[in-house]
């Protein structure tokens, strides 16, 4: 995905970042897969996770599949460019990664299961690239929704940092932070996966399991 832009490995401040739009992109009223709408209000007793792992393409995936999910989308977060176009994204200059919305059932999937399959499907310690993705919007982001989120956030983290040590990878590079302003991405960019079957995915984890979570949302 990584065909816009020069690549990008430094973070833009915010006098440095693109101006953006007032206008949203339009996104298709429901989801390509699950049926459900992209965009709220959700369902009461759902909640929202979002996080950063590469390529948006097949991280959605992932999370689509994942039994308790109602429903997905892909869009740009942790930057300052207001409703970003995808090209200014990958240029660098607007400090968003790629990021997975995901609404789920707490009664049918933990927030914890969606952690095990963020770290264990992609490599957390690249910094700001993911394989051969590289730039700004491949960094490895939890954006927490609230006190318990970042709780659990930092004790997986900690947790799978000690076994990534043993099996000799770097240290983790992820962040945690709050979570913010979410816009979505261009209409063509939700589910893409699900429209083209055949599509780049670019997504893989290091082979290391994590100690936390039941398994059940383990991979793709």
């Amino acid at each position: 995905m990584s065909v816009f832009g020069s690549r990008k490995s430094r973070m833009v401040s915010a006098e440095e970042a693109l101006p953006g739009r007032s206008a949203p992109m339009p996104v298709p009223e429901r989801h390509e897969v699950l049926g459900t709408p992209l965009r709220p209000p959700y369902p009461e007793g759902t909640s929202v996770a979002e996080s950063a792992l590469g390529c948006f393409w097949g991280a959605e995936k992932l999370f689509w599949k994942i039994p308790g999910v109602y429903t997905t989308a892909v869009g740009y977060e942790g930057g300052h460019t207001p409703n970003p176009t995808y090209e200014e994204v990958c240029s660098g200059r607007t400090g968003h990664a790629e990021t997975v919305r995901v609404v789920f059932d707490p009664a049918k999937v933990s927030y914890a299961d969606l952690l095990k399959a963020f770290w264990e499907n992609h490599d957390p310690t690249q910094g700001m690239r993911q394989g051969n993705d590289r730039g700004t919007q491949y960094r490895s982001v939890i954006f927490y929704h609230s006190p318990e989120q970042r709780a659990q956030a930092e004790e997986s983290r900690d947790a799978y940092a000690k076994r990534l040590a043993e099996a000799g990878y770097r240290e983790i590079t992820t962040e945690i932070v709050p979570a913010a302003e979410f816009y979505f991405a261009e209409d063509y960019h939700q589910q893409y996966l699900a429209k083209n079957p055949s599509g780049y995915c670019g997504l893989g984890g290091t082979g290391v399991s994590c100690p936390i979570g039941t398994g059940v949302a383990a991979t793709a």
